[in-house]
Order: C-alpha cells, then sequence, then structure tokens
C-alpha cells in the first residue's frame, strides 16, 4: 500500500495514536481529513504539520458516536476531496469503573464512540468503495478484546465487539478488493490511559505506535497487534480457566 496522493480519514486525530498517524502522514504528499470533538486541537496540529509539509488538510469537528456528525463529515469530505481512499478509525474512549458506582451512562459513551463510531462511518463509506471495488478501512480495536478485565468491563467489551465486527466485515469485503485491517495495540501513552491508576506494562509513545501501524498497512496485513509480548501475554490470559483468571485479575 502506498500513501502517496491517497486521500486519508483519520478519526480521534486530536491527540495519541490519531495525532501519531496524522504527523507520520504528513510527511508524505498526501490528502488528511483529520476529524476529533475538539476542532481546535486538529487545527493547531494542522498549522504546524502545513510549515514543511505537501499535504492538504481538511478538519473537521465531529462526534463519531453521533450518526448524524458522522454523515455531515463525510459529506464535507467528499466535497472537499471528491473520495476517500483509506479510513482509519482510530477514535475511541475508555474509563475505568467500578460496580459500586456503576452507570449504564458510561456504558453508552463507550460502545457509541469504540463500536457506533466505527459502524456510523462504515455506513457512509461503503457504498463508495463497493462502487469503486477499492478502499481501506483500518479499526482501531486493542488487545483488551480477550477478557473481561476487573474494571473495564464496558471497554473490554466494547473492544471485542469491534475486533469481531471488523473481522466479519473483512471476510465479506475481501470478494469486492476491499481491505479491512484490525489493529491492536497494547498500552499507548494517551490522555485516556493517563487516567489509569494500574501498571501499563510496555507503555509505548504514540508515535511509535503510529509507525508499526503505518509499516503494518503497507504490508497488508490482516491484524496488526502490538508489542509483541503483550500479545503473547494477553493471548496466554485468553486461555486460563476461569478460576486462575478471576484470582489474578482481582484488583
Amino acid at each position: 500500500m502506498n500513501f502517496e496522493n491517497k486521500t486519508i480519514l483519520i478519526t480521534g486525530a486530536s491527540t495519541g495514536i490519531g495525532k501519531g498517524l496524522a504527523v507520520e502522514l504528513a510527511k508524505i504528499k498526501c490528502r488528511l481529513i483529520l476529524v476529533a470533538r475538539r476542532v481546535e486541537l486538529i487545527e493547531e496540529l494542522t498549522k504546524k504539520l502545513s510549515v514543511n509539509s505537501k499535504s492538504e488538510f481538511l478538519n473537521l469537528k465531529c462526534d463519531v458516536s453521533k450518526k448524524e456528525e458522522v454523515a455531515n463529515a463525510y459529506r464535507q469530505s467528499v466535497d472537499k476531496f471528491g473520495k476517500i481512499d483509506i479510513a482509519i478509525l482510530n477514535a475511541g474512549i475508555g474509563k475505568n469503573m467500578k460496580v459500586e458506582k456503576y452507570n449504564s451512562e458510561l456504558a453508552e459513551k463507550i460502545f457509541g464512540a469504540n463500536v457506533f463510531g466505527m459502524i456510523y462511518w462504515i455506513e457512509q463509506l461503503l457504498p463508495s468503495f463497493l462502487e469503486r471495488k477499492e478502499g481501506m478501512i483500518v479499526g482501531v480495536s486493542s488487545l483488551a478484546d480477550s477478557r473481561g478485565y476487573s474494571g473495564s468491563g464496558f471497554y473490554c467489551a466494547s473492544k471485542a465487539a469491534a475486533s469481531i465486527y471488523l473481522e466479519g466485515l473483512r471476510v465479506e469485503l475481501s470478494r469486492h478488493n476491499v481491505k479491512v485491517i484490525t489493529v491492536k495495540p497494547g498500552f499507548v501513552r494517551t490522555p485516556m490511559t493517563d487516567q489509569n491508576k494500574f501498571i501499563m506494562p510496555l507503555l509505548m509513545e504514540p508515535d511509535k505506535a503510529a509507525q508499526i501501524i503505518l509499516m503494518g498497512m503497507k504490508k497488508g496485513k490482516r491484524v496488526i497487534q502490538f508489542p509483541l509480548l503483550m500479545v503473547f501475554i494477553t493471548k496466554v490470559m485468553a486461555l486460563l480457566p476461569e478460576w486462575i483468571f478471576e484470582k489474578f485479575d482481582d484488583r
């Protein structure tokens, strides 16, 4: 996959992995559509990037959990650049919550961003991708998709849903020459992970994560998961009997 002269959408582009991807892709001559709820942050970012970049930028304010805002952002993207070639659906949120403070509104927010945010964007993208018989969808899930970790049930469940959804989509869209890639990072330093009170092994900087993701995209991988040791650990955790897992994860 060559990114040059492509129109690339990045959701959740204001911080973390999304920002890291924008910085890396701005080094290449392409058209970048940067989407975030806090549009002032991406405007500040593109102002810096445009000084030494040959890329074109479109900054859009959009809450991906709101279907109407996604549809409007898609229309603006097509009006500006004609089409989208690659969609990196990175927007997501997560927050730990103990059962003593159980609140379904948090579940709605997490599933809204992490699952329905992908679904709403893909709903807009598919007609053009299917008609053109080309396109790439990159959905950012997490290595946390393999088990329901204590205090993170909503987050883990949302990422499991995203991974399974992307897997089914990949199988179906392959016959239409549309590529679907699932990204499963371990711990990456972001404003979201900064809230975590627990130890985060092998915490990675977002620029490094972005480089790994882009390399995986270039190679056409079906699943991009990293770092390797965390991939191994989560696979072992997934195989643990329930009673061992419950004792291990009783934080």
